[in-house]
């Protein structure tokens, strides 16, 4: 039987990592100065937690506090964006990620019970119940009969990988071409930002998890440019299946690194609004990625890539 680790479940976990979110998003550098009343109206909240969850990060070295001025920001979070992964995690939280691990490497059936979940985690009720909502307002879980939970088909084999390219091949491109498509200036500045200081780590210091973030989120800034709700929707429920623990196994640092200079040529088109290459580029890069062999480099896609340069 795994058991759960206890970890506090007070509200200021989620908003510490809502901070992080917020400071990302927004480009906040190393130094910026955090006002509690500020951070308070940005994550909606009123100041008493912003206070609790800015000294759980004072204590991780996140965040530092000055007497003369209050809380700043203490890292550059473009650089050092996996340090969110650090924060002690809900105990929920905790039993979801496992469940997540346990169904990638087939230790869960695709069915599973409450009852069952207890045992094997040594698990309260409560806290198994908070779990698998979790995963079902993620759309990883769907609602069975009774007191039952069927996770959603993963793109974890050959197959079903195959499947979810061709799915992101008809939406993505179309999502880029839809009337009114916007991009979200600052994301895509702070994305780029990430991107970049992921490239320049050395391969032996290559950070998958970071990857598999900076990955997801592109996608998902694509889908949710698309002015077309249904698109973006559909979009956003399949990218929500790549955060599974497996998703990206198997796939050598070559090939990640060179699906991050594919994603800055494509970022590149989105800010200069030409938007007909950069619906050309995401269909190569998909065909790409489906591959997942080095080899892809030498069929001429990448040279499309190569040809394409940002206007000054």
């Amino acid at each position: 039987m795994q058991a759960v680790a206890r970890r506090p479940r007070t509200n200021h976990l989620d908003l510490a990592q809502r901070i992080l979110d917020v400071a990302r998003q927004r480009g906040f550098a190393a130094g910026a100065h955090l006002p509690e009343q500020q951070i308070a109206s940005l994550c909606n909240v009123s100041r008493t937690p912003v206070r609790a969850a800015l000294r759980l990060l004072t204590e991780k070295g996140v965040v530092r506090w000055e007497a003369e001025s209050g809380y700043r920001l203490a890292v550059d979070l473009t650089k050092q964006a996996t340090l969110a992964t650090d924060l002690p995690s809900a105990e929920e939280d905790e039993l979801a990620e496992m469940i997540l691990r346990d169904r990638s490497a087939r230790r869960l059936d695709q069915t599973v019970t409450i009852g069952a979940l207890m045992r094997r985690y040594g698990a309260e009720r409560k806290t198994v119940l908070k779990a698998l909502k979790k995963l079902t307002d993620e759309n990883l879980l769907d609602r069975a009969p009774g007191q039952s939970w069927l996770f959603r088909r993963a793109p974890d084999d050959p197959e079903a990988q195959g499947e979810s390219y061709e799915f992101r091949l008809m939406l993505e491109p179309a999502a880029i071409l839809a009337p009114g498509f916007r991009l979200d200036g600052t994301r895509a500045a702070v994305l780029r930002q990430g991107m970049e200081a992921l490239l320049a780590l050395p391969d032996a210091a290559f950070d998958i998890r970071e990857f598999q973030r900076l990955d997801i989120d592109f996608h998902g800034m694509i889908a949710d440019g698309s002015s077309n709700r249904f698109v973006t929707d559909a979009l956003s429920d399949h990218l929500r299946l790549r955060r599974l623990p497996g998703t990206y196994a198997g796939v050598n640092v070559f090939r990640l690194k060179q699906s991050l200079r594919e994603h800055l040529t494509i970022l590149d088109q989105l800010e200069s609004r030409q938007y007909e290459v950069a619906a050309d580029l995401v269909r190569v890069h998909l065909r790409m990625s489906r591959s997942q062999r080095p080899q892809a480099a030498s069929r001429g896609a990448p040279a499309l890539f190569g040809m394409i340069s940002r206007p000054d």
